[in-house]
């Protein structure tokens, strides 16, 4: 679709390097429009993904993608045969390979990779105005880039990013399976990996809500999530040596399981099924945990309140409050251990 030697591979409309569009040495890239997306660095050298685009480029090509049909936010994807999958001639577009796009390649247009099959992305900038731009895709290998565009990776097989930053991740990594996350930060992203697959996280950072509703084997480590409701009606989750912070967590998941993690925010895992703790703290906001759930939790220092779990085995240092009212639900046997003193 697009690749590193972009010479005799371009769809209509692309320019060529040299031709119309190609930004000249030091021209401030920061104030171009929206749907471009472009190097870091022109040298080719790893940049921060943080940054923005500034002056001091070298010889830096534009290139702009061929008119497409239908629009992403309306869900049309032209599987049919339309629109973006016959990009490149090739309808329907599964079989699509490119090669790379990386430091010296700008971008302008909607939907640049739709059904592609194996591509590289470093070293690039996505602007808000490329949103939707990887959509439908494979094997994707992204790294040292920023992506400031939302809806971003939907309905995508073997996404792999490396030093990302994606601050207005709203609605993005949707429907996706086998993604490999590594020192990626998130913001501004409520409903992120919704009902997504086989997913691997680490170094991670993200403020938004709605996080990782019903994901299925996610591997998390090293994270601070920023998140109200994250992880509902997720299956197979496991997460290592990171600060959750946010209401509601978990609620309807099933084979949840915490290490040496940090928990805050009211109502707390609450409504589990096969929930294990080992090694967590619970801050101060952490109130009314463990509602009607099915749990077996080995807590450091205390929790301020416990209400009516339904059975298995608590063991912490201690506790503000213990609720159990008319409303437990059966079996109502949870063993609540306060270390060194008597089972209550």
């Amino acid at each position: 679709l697009l690749a590193g030697n972009l010479t005799g591979h371009l769809l209509p409309g692309f320019v060529q390097p040299g031709g119309e569009g190609v930004v000249r040495d030091g021209q401030d890239l920061s104030g171009q429009h929206g749907g471009v997306f472009g190097a870091v660095d022109g040298d080719g050298s790893h940049g921060d993904a943080a940054g923005h685009l500034d002056g001091g480029q070298q010889g830096v090509q534009a290139v702009h993608s061929a008119p497409l049909h239908g629009d992403a936010d309306d869900g049309q994807s032209g599987i049919a045969g339309e629109g973006p999958s016959q990009m490149g001639g090739h309808a329907g577009g599964a079989d699509q390979h490119a090669e790379a796009v990386g430091p010296g390649v700008l971008g302008e247009g909607k939907y640049p990779f739709w059904h592609v099959d194996g591509f590289v992305i470093n070293n690039c900038v996505f602007t808000e105005g490329a949103r939707a731009a990887l959509w439908y895709s494979r094997n994707l290998e992204m790294t040292h880039t920023r992506v400031e565009a939302p809806k971003m990776f939907r309905e995508m097989q073997g996404v792999k990013l490396t030093d990302v930053v994606i601050p207005h991740a709203q609605e993005t990594l949707w429907h996706c399976s086998d993604v490999d996350l590594d020192d990626v930060r998130v913001a501004d992203a409520d409903y992120l990996f919704m009902h997504g697959t086989n997913i691997k996280i680490n170094n991670y950072r993200q403020q938004g809500n709605y996080s990782f509703q019903y994901c299925k084997n996610v591997v998390i480590r090293n994270a601070h999530i920023e998140s109200k409701d994250a992880f509902w009606n997720s299956e197979n989750v496991t997460v290592f040596d990171s600060e959750i912070d946010g209401e509601y967590l978990g609620w309807h998941s099933h084979n949840l399981h915490l290490i040496n993690c940090h928990i805050n925010g009211t109502q707390p895992l609450c409504y589990c099924h096969n929930l294990v703790l080992e090694n967590c703290t619970f801050g101060d906001e952490a109130d009314l945990a463990f509602e009607e759930s099915e749990l077996q939790a080995d807590v450091i220092g205390r929790i301020v309140s416990i209400k009516n779990p339904t059975t298995g085995h608590i063991s912490l240092d201690s506790v503000g409050e213990i609720i159990l009212d008319d409303n437990i639900k059966q079996p109502a046997d949870c063993k609540i251990e306060l270390k060194g003193s008597k089972t209550e």
